[in-house]
């Protein structure tokens, strides 16, 4: 069971992350000035589907790819949602409460894939020597 503890946790561990958190309190996550993780303000493509309030729960993870999106979409557990903003770009959206539906490994995977897609090619490579995995070719 997650939380956004654990979600700070994971992401200040990569490497070179930086956090920046607005004056209402949303952590963002960056490598190298850019974004991999961000808890999103209101937003008009991200509504409540019951009430039609904007959701004010929403994180924005990076993914490697369109495919790598589609298949979290395709999760029978409804973990990933996305909104028309984000087609044809390499996110998904996951609500905070659903944090306590993913275990701490799931987690660590989704942020550390998710800085893979930002961080520079060299110390993307250093970090997955280190943990015994291969950069994509």
């Amino acid at each position: 069971m997650a939380t956004m503890a654990d979600l700070d946790e994971l992401a200040m561990a990569m490497p070179q992350t930086t956090k920046e958190v607005s004056e209402d309190g949303r952590p963002a996550y960056r490598v190298h000035g850019k974004l991999y993780c961000v808890h999103r303000n209101r937003r008009a493509d991200a509504v409540d589907p019951q009430t039609g309030d904007r959701l004010d729960d929403v994180l924005m993870f990076r993914v490697a790819d369109l495919g790598v999106k589609e298949l979290l979409l395709a999760d029978a557990r409804g973990l990933y949602f996305t909104t028309p903003h984000f087609d044809g770009y390499p996110a998904v959206l996951v609500r905070i409460p659903d944090l306590a539906r993913f275990d701490l490994g799931e987690l660590g995977d989704l942020v550390a894939e998710a800085w893979l897609t930002r961080a520079q090619k060299r110390l993307a490579s250093a970090w997955l020597e280190e943990h015994g995995e291969t950069a994509p070719s």
